[in-house]
Parts: structure tokens; C-alpha cells; sequence
């Protein structure tokens, strides 16, 4: 029989031993509270440190039964394959992982073509972590421009930036502005127009515009601005004026909608005046949390010296972003809803959405306790595939007159929390109390069947 000659030597027996490796304690859970303010002296199992994790977050809502989310909450499970696969790439990285880049490009490529650029070959855009970034990216650009075409004069503070949006657009464009010095100039809601007036549009605009800003896809009410009309007054501007101002259209939701479902519309790169446009691929592009697109008609529309260029990854990579290191998976998921959908598969889904969305603004008017303030004709406000339909409203009573201090009736959320639906309630307009009822002010309450509900009954 084999000898053996006492224990091994202490300098070796650290070298086989993964330091994630450890023994429960069988007491511990009864004697120890799980840490929150302290990182822990010591280690933890994993299935202990999983399961602490796992119990904490049961006090989450279930985000298929989210009615107040604004992203994809299911996707199919190979989508989901794909991803787990590529969460450990950086998609910053592309001279390491190329073929991620590759799909990245092609994405570009593809919503270049969706879009009608002149030639989609010659336009420029990249991926982002949502439609935020992607806004501010194309707000800096806008800016940069104007400050190119106004060198003598900017900087100076007789030559303030400005930029003229609806009181509506998503809070991504009060951040741009207030975060790089622009003046932000509302043009404010009126009557029952829950959005940009072109004519409204271009009065505000002067030589310190830097652009306009058309949402596709109102965050309130899901209505389309009217792109064309507002290029075609920039245009009657610039006649009368010599001022060319710039359009940027805000597809983060209607980007993804149009281009199936309203064909006719001309909202994008088939109007010269539109320099830019951003989509949000968390939204109707039906991929999970966080991927935007932001995309230029032309290498002259983006400024060269906003985009970096990096070497220390191992090659010479150009970068235009807010932050740097970032996961590929979304990117890669986009990709595949690409190639599993098609262009009819998005028009399925999209009028699907549309279809519930008008079912169910028929039966809440029916109730006739509601103004009904869109019925799902444009973008039906369902960025999840499995959450079909949107229906913004307002309370037929003044907002406070019921006791409910503003904000949105609570019987309504109460309701709709009591039967497990999530819901949501904000105020729309000025943002400030009004004055009269004639202001431009609204009690709104958000509510869409989710977690693959497909007709309303």
C-alpha cells in the first residue's frame, strides 16, 4: 500500500482553492441578520447568498403585470439564451468581440432602411443604453452645429442656445438642456391638442435654435406630432428669414410603430429637414432593458469631433456615447427580434397592440365616466409585446374638486391595484397647478392589459 507522508505543504493547499468557495453555517440564519449597510466581513454560500437576494425581491411587483412600465417585460426564451450568452461582452470592445460590433452595424444599417434615408449606406448611428441617452446624443450634436455656424458670436450671452419642444416630450430633453446650458422653449398644450403646433414651433424659433424637437409617439397620449407640417414651416421660416433650423424626430415609441403600421405617414428621413432620430429598442422594438438607437442622415450631421477614439482596448475604436462599458446582450437581442420578426412579424404585434388599444378605449367611454383624450390611433402606448394597450384619461371632475388633493383619482388606482394590475397617474402640461380650467393641465391615469392579454371582453 501507498505511504504517505503527513499533510500537504501549507503554501500549496491555497493553490486549488476558488476563493468563492465556502461552508454554511446552519445556525446562521438564526443568529445573524443578512447585512444592508456593510459589506460583510466574511463570505457566503451561494445558494445563501442567492436565496437572501431572491426573498428580497419578492416584495417587487410582477413586471408582466405592470401597467405603468414603459419596456419590454417578456421576450422569448431563446432571446433570453442569446443574452445570458453575451452578458459578459463589452460592447465598447469591438476590436475583441467583432462579430457583436458586426451586429451592431447591422442594427444601424436596418433602421436606416426602416427609416427611408437617402442613402442608408451613408447614414451614421450607434446603440445606446435607452432613448434617453440616445436624445441626449443627438441634442449635443444639434448643439455643436449651431455653435459651428455661430462661432462668432457663441460663446457669448448675447448667444444663448435654444431649443423648441412641446411642453409633452419625455423628461430625457429638460435633463439635455439644463445639463448643457440650452434654453428649453414649450410651446404649451391647448384645448384638446396634446402636442407640438408647427405653427407654434417656428414663432419661437430665432438664430440661437439649435433644432426642434417632433416626438413620434407622445408620452401622454401616444399621438403623433405632425413632423411634415413642422419641417414645412421651418421651411416658410427659412424663406422668409434665412434661418435653417434643424429638425430631431423623437421616435422612442412611434419609430418602431410607423414604419408597419401608418405607411403613408411622412414623418422621417424622406424629409430633408430631419437631421436625426432616436427609437427606443426596450420599447416597441421589443427587446429587454436597455438598448436605444440613435441615428444621423448623413456623416455631416454628426460633428466629428464629439466622437472619440480609443486605442487601449487593442485597436483604433470610434465611440460617441455618454458612458463607456456596457453589455452587448441587448444589442444581440435586438438583432434577433430583427431576424424573428421581419417586417410582417412587427406589423402582427404592432397592430395587435393597436387593435386592443381601440377595443379598450370603446368600452371605457362607454362607461361615461371618462373623457376619453386618445383611442389608440396612433401609437398605442403598449412598448411591451405582452402589453397591449394604453388609455390615457382624464377625471371628468376638476383635479382636487373630489378631495383627492390633485394627481389622479385614488378609487381608480385602488381599484386596479385590488384586482393585481399595477397602474400609474401623473399630470400632464405645465407641470404647475393651473389657474383656471382653461389651463393647460390634466389628471391622467395610464392603464393597459399586460402579460399577454390579446382582446378586451
Amino acid at each position: 500500500m501507498p505511504l504517505h507522508h503527513g499533510p500537504d505543504r501549507p503554501d500549496d493547499r491555497a493553490l486549488s482553492v476558488n476563493p468563492f468557495y465556502g461552508e454554511a453555517n446552519p445556525v446562521g440564519g438564526m443568529t445573524e441578520a443578512p447585512p444592508k449597510h456593510r459589506l460583510p466581513d466574511g463570505p457566503l454560500p451561494p445558494m445563501t447568498a442567492y436565496q437572501l437576494v431572491h426573498d428580497e425581491l419578492m416584495l417587487d411587483g410582477n413586471s408582466r403585470l405592470n401597467l405603468a412600465t414603459f419596456v419590454t417585460t417578456w421576450m422569448e426564451p431563446q432571446a433570453g439564451v442569446l443574452m445570458a450568452e453575451c452578458r459578459d461582452k463589452n460592447m465598447i470592445d469591438k476590436d475583441e468581440y467583432p462579430r457583436t460590433a458586426e451586429l451592431e452595424r447591422r442594427c444601424v444599417a436596418m433602421l436606416a432602411d426602416l427609416w427611408n434615408a437617402p442613402d442608408p449606406a451613408a447614414a451614421v448611428g450607434c446603440s445606446t443604453t435607452g432613448s434617453s441617452e440616445a436624445c441626449m446624443l443627438a441634442g449635443m450634436a444639434l448643439k455643436r452645429r449651431w455653435a459651428r455656424r455661430n462661432a462668432d458670436r457663441y460663446p457669448s450671452r448675447e448667444a444663448r442656445p435654444n431649443l423648441v419642444m412641446g411642453v409633452n416630450v419625455q423628461v430625457c430633453w429638460e435633463k439635455f438642456c439644463d445639463f448643457w446650458e440650452v434654453e428649453a422653449r414649450q410651446v404649451p398644450m391647448e384645448g384638446d391638442r396634446f402636442h407640438l403646433s408647427a405653427e407654434a414651433a417656428a414663432a419661437l424659433c430665432d438664430e440661437n435654435t439649435i433644432g426642434v424637437v417632433a416626438v413620434l409617439g407622445s408620452t401622454f397620449d401616444g399621438s403623433y406630432e405632425p413632423v411634415a407640417d413642422v419641417c414645412a414651416a421651418l421651411d416658410a421660416l427659412q424663406e422668409r428669414t434665412g434661418l435653417d433650423v434643424p429638425v430631431h424626430v423623437d421616435g422612442a415609441s412611434g419609430a418602431m410603430v410607423a414604419p408597419f403600421l401608418d405607411e403613408d405617414l411622412v414623418w422621417d428621413f424622406r424629409l430633408p429637414r430631419v437631421s436625426s432620430i432616436n427609437t427606443s429598442g426596450h420599447k416597441y422594438g421589443l427587446v429587454y432593458p436597455g438598448v436605444g438607437w440613435a441615428l444621423w442622415r448623413t456623416p455631416a450631421e454628426l460633428p466629428e469631433e464629439l466622437v472619440f477614439r480609443v486605442n487601449y482596448l487593442g485597436g483604433d475604436m470610434p465611440t460617441f456615447a455618454l458612458n463607456f462599458s456596457r453589455p452587448g446582450a441587448q444589442v444581440v437581442a435586438q438583432y434577433y427580434t430583427f431576424l424573428r420578426l421581419g417586417r410582417e412579424g412587427f406589423r402582427a404585434v404592432q397592430q395587435a397592440s393597436r387593435d386592443v388599444a381601440r377595443g379598450l378605449a370603446t368600452r371605457i367611454e362607454a362607461l361615461g365616466d371618462f373623457r376619453l383624450l386618445t383611442r389608440g390611433t396612433s401609437c398605442p402606448c403598449s412598448p411591451s409585446p405582452r402589453r397591449r394597450a394604453w388609455a390615457p384619461m382624464t377625471c371628468s371632475m376638476w383635479p382636487g374638486g373630489c378631495g383627492s388633493g390633485g394627481g389622479w383619482c385614488p378609487p381608480i388606482r385602488f381599484r386596479l391595484t385590488g384586482r393585481i394590475w399595477r397602474c400609474c397617474g401623473s399630470s400632464a402640461g405645465t407641470g404647475s397647478r393651473p389657474t383656471s380650467r382653461s389651463s393647460s393641465w390634466r389628471t391622467w391615469g395610464g392603464s393597459c392589459p399586460s402579460c399577454g392579454v390579446s382582446r378586451i371582453r
